[in-house]
């Protein structure tokens, strides 16, 4: 099931030549509860690219993907950051997945 979703994030910056992941701002991370080394798929809106990576804490209205990924976006894309939870059907039914609208710095929308 979706557990969260960062909506239209802007990429800030790629760094090929570190180990992977995403660096997310921390702010975003607690508010959308995605842990640090939690799985997360990242959508890439302006290539249509879909990749699973990893979040780890960025800088603050920080978007960056590391290693691999690095290769699946630029600077200024807008991506959708989901990360999902396996419950039972039950519980399922009860979930309400946290979303997180930002806008072009990737501060919070109000």
């Amino acid at each position: 099931m979706l557990k969260s979703k960062i909506h239209r994030a802007k990429v800030t910056s790629v760094n090929l030549f570190y180990e992977g992941s995403i660096s997310i701002d921390p702010v975003l991370m607690e508010k959308a509860d995605i842990l640090e080394g939690e799985k997360v798929e990242v959508l890439n809106l302006n290539n249509g690219t879909r990749i699973e990576t990893y979040a780890i804490k960025g800088k603050p209205q920080e978007i960056c993907l590391n290693g691999p990924a690095a290769r699946f976006g630029m600077p200024k894309d807008e991506i959708i950051i989901l990360s999902y939870t396996l419950v039972e059907e039950e519980k399922a039914r009860l979930i309400k997945p946290k979303i997180i609208y930002v806008d072009e710095q990737n501060r919070i929308k109000t």
